[in-house]
């Protein structure tokens, strides 16, 4: 008897792909509102990723743990964990942010919809 692979399986080293990584990480980001990430802000988990960068990049590199990139990012302050001025001005403002878990991390960004900007 033969096993039948599913049509959804895939191959080990394909998911080390960084385009597969990558897709995966678009995949799962989304628009959340502030208010919803309290507890977890609460918990230490939230890193704020500054407007100018690639959240997308960012959370790659978190992904894949690379250590010199995240470094560097946090050195510059670019990245870092959510301050409590950001977080209540965020509560404050009811913001919707972008984000995305990198366990044991929620990567969040604020980037305004073109009507927040109006």
């Amino acid at each position: 008897m033969t096993a039948i692979t599913p049509p959804d399986a895939y191959l080990a080293e394909e998911a080390e792909s960084p385009e597969l990584i990558k897709a995966k990480i678009i995949s799962e980001t989304a628009r959340i509102n502030w208010l919803e990430l309290q507890k977890f802000y609460a918990a230490g988990a939230v890193i704020t990723v500054a407007s100018e960068l690639d959240l997308i990049e960012v959370a790659f590199a978190f992904s894949l743990d690379d250590k010199a990139t995240v470094a560097d990012l946090l050195a510059n302050g670019t990245v870092g964990r959510t301050s409590e001025q950001q977080a209540q001005q965020w509560f404050d403002n009811q913001t919707e942010l972008w984000a995305v878990v990198i366990s044991p991390w929620i990567l969040v960004q604020h980037k305004p919809l073109q009507q927040e900007l109006n």
